[in-house]
């Protein structure tokens, strides 16, 4: 039942990323740190303390950072550039594109402060088309990890993966409803809840939003399935088909655009195999603006309360 899931305490995820790459530092002589000048941000201070010949400090020079990054791979290393979201593909993207994903190279784009919960820095810093932008890369493996222990899991994970990986996470300080030693799979959901009415799909902080929802959603009598989908991309299609065959109605929530997010990547999936009605809990097509992370998920309709108003529209559809 999701009211027995248990949360451990709440910290950022990242946090959990910085924890993540400070243990890759000990067991990886491979694994290097750059930044675009927000080493604090990023949660780096412990790996440049104690492994500062695998530091890079880039400065407020994004695009080189990447450049570098796909340089250092041809010697074998395993660069992990770190900077917010924006910052790490809106500006870039040019670079990601040729130097990364066209050349095939390791390279490990790792994101802070996405989305709508960066809060007070406002619109110009809250990108919420990444996930879009990133999974539409040929090559390119996307994670949106739920909360810190997922994070930092995801984090130790990726440096296994060859290829290049987009890795999202974020800034404020969150429920941690993951086991602390669970292994993280790419591209393998993680269920929460099996149901039968409806199924719910979310990616990130809004994994946190879904089960809030389904347990009101059981509190009505609703059965609810619950589903983490940590990697967009590749996508755990045979998750989602086994879900949907079984519930025939969907919600999917992220805070994301709903062009091109999550949201288009399970209705793709249902549109091929087997149709069904589907909501989606998102941005609707805006930029966000300045405001405390609770309140702007309110505000644009990705809080637990609108979900669970999904969730019931969809049912209605069936």
């Amino acid at each position: 039942m999701l009211k027995d899931i248990q949360v451990s305490g709440q910290k950022d995820t990242r946090s959990g990323f910085g924890d993540g790459i400070y243990e890759l530092g000990k067991t990886n002589p491979n694994v290097v740190a750059l930044t675009a000048d927000l080493a604090g941000s990023l949660k780096l201070n412990a790996f440049i303390k104690d492994f500062p010949e695998r530091y890079v400090q880039c400065g407020i020079a994004e695009a080189n950072m990447i450049g570098i990054a796909a340089g250092l791979t041809i010697g074998g290393k395993i660069p992990y550039t770190t900077t917010f979201a924006n910052f790490s593909t809106g500006r870039v993207y040019d670079q990601i594109r040729q130097s990364v994903a066209y050349s095939g190279k390791n390279v490990k784009i790792c994101a802070s402060h996405a989305g709508l919960t960066l809060g007070e820095d406002g619109a110009t810093h809250q990108i919420l088309e990444d996930i879009g932008m990133m999974k539409m890369l040929p090559g390119m493996t996307v994670i949106v990890p739920c909360d810190y222990n997922q994070t930092k899991a995801a984090t130790i994970a990726i440096a296994d993966h060859v290829g290049p990986v987009y890795l999202r996470f974020g800034r404020p300080v969150w429920p941690i409803f993951t086991k602390a030693d669970e292994k993280f799979e790419i591209g393998k959901a993680q269920h929460f809840s099996e149901g039968t009415d409806i199924s719910i799909f979310a990616c990130g902080h809004m994994v946190w939003k879904a089960i809030e929802a389904g347990i009101i959603l059981e509190e009505k009598g609703i059965s609810t399935e619950v589903i983490n989908i940590h990697t967009i991309k590749p996508l755990d299609e045979e998750a989602v088909l086994n879900s949907i065959r079984k519930t025939k109605a969907a919600v999917t929530v992220e805070e994301h655009n709903i062009i091109g997010g999550l949201g288009d990547s399970i209705a793709q999936v249902a549109a091929k195999h087997f149709p069904i009605p589907i909501e989606y809990v998102g941005t609707n097509d805006t930029f966000g603006e300045s405001g405390k992370p609770v309140d702007l998920l309110k505000k644009y309709g990705l809080d637990t309360p609108n979900i669970v108003a999904a969730a019931e529209k969809v049912l209605k559809r069936k």
